[in-house]
């Protein structure tokens, strides 16, 4: 019979909760897995917006997306944990005294687990204009992965929430010209972020719909704006990013029997689930007064990983020793 390799705690989710998750696994000396279906660590911040600034991360002011994941990484390898890139989880079964979690490309066994899986799988929410996809991957942009892209170019942001802000602030000191462009006349960005870029040399459109996208070969020469009465307004542009959120999808984790609430997981204080052994932070972790900030999830991944090992070893102490006695 071929031998199992069972371990500590299994991480489904790669993202900031995840990568630091990790680490607190590793001060706790459990033997950590994580897993992540994407193929690089540091889930949407890395997929989506690695050049864009954070600011809500305690003792930064402002970090990189990028550089965040960076550290977050070094961090995580404290406790040598096996890294699974590139593979989906599809079933999770109890056996025996550990799990037996089953993905696209193979088997992984786990006395506990913890979900750091985000909003799930996701894909942006693309522009509902006939030809959009032409101009896809070219001109036309739903995240922003090398802001040399934009250098000297004329740049117009479709959204009104706070990524949608964050990037036109981002892209202003890059573009020749930046332009955000909202379907509504109220946004829904921090009031701050709202006020800073007012400030700013961002020129601001609202409440305007984009009505067409006028190029060729891949190239947008003209975005074409229409009000709510029709009349319409025509914009010089070399790019066009696109901020309208992101479809997301839990997938088979919605059957794995799981107490949920709309697309999150039901935990208590403790951060455990309905189902014994399983632990949920971040933001597929709900209770009541949950706030979604990467700054809860930090605060939440050490919180399950402390009760996971009273879990697993009731001796242990929920309160482990401060880093300055483990690291001195």
């Amino acid at each position: 019979m071929e031998e199992r390799e069972i371990f500590d705690i299994t991480i489904i989710g790669g993202g900031p909760t995840g990568l630091f998750a990790s680490f607190y696994g590793g001060m706790r000396k459990m033997k950590v897995k994580v897993l992540d279906s994407l193929p690089q660590l540091g889930g949407q911040l890395m997929e989506l917006y690695p050049d864009k600034f954070i600011y809500d991360i305690g003792g930064f002011p402002k970090v990189l997306a990028k550089d965040l994941v960076d550290n977050l990484v070094e961090q995580a390898k404290y406790g040598d944990p096996e890294i699974c890139l590139e593979e989906t989880v599809a079933s999770v079964e109890r056996e025996d005294e550990h799990f037996v979690i089953t993905t696209d490309k193979g088997t992984h066994y786990s006395k506990a687990i913890l979900l750091t899986a985000g909003v799930g799988a996701f894909h942006p929410r693309k522009l509902a204009v006939d030809g959009a996809e032409q101009f896809e991957g070219k001109t036309l942009h739903y995240g922003v992965k090398d802001l040399t892209l934009f250098s000297d170019k004329k740049v117009v942001v479709l959204g009104g929430g706070d990524s949608a802000v964050d990037w036109a602030m981002m892209l202003e000191n890059v573009a020749s010209q930046v332009t955000l462009s909202h379907r509504r006349e109220k946004m829904t960005a921090h009031e701050a972020n709202i006020d800073t870029m007012m400030q700013s040399t961002v020129e601001v459109k609202k409440p305007f719909n984009v009505k067409e996208l006028v190029g060729e070969n891949g190239e947008i020469r003209e975005l074409v704006l229409e009000d709510k009465e029709g009349n319409e307004e025509r914009l010089e542009v070399d790019h066009v990013v696109v901020n309208y959120g992101n479809i997301t999808s839990l997938g088979p984790i919605k059957e794995w029997g799981l107490e949920m609430e709309k697309n999150s997981v039901i935990v208590n204080s403790k951060m455990e689930t309905n189902i014994p052994g399983i632990y949920a932070a971040g933001d597929i972790a709900t209770y009541e007064g949950k706030v979604k900030l990467i700054a809860v999830g930090f605060g939440e991944a050490p919180t399950a990983i402390n009760n996971a090992k009273s879990y697993l070893d009731p001796k242990s102490r929920v309160q482990p020793l401060h880093s300055t006695s483990v690291f001195k």
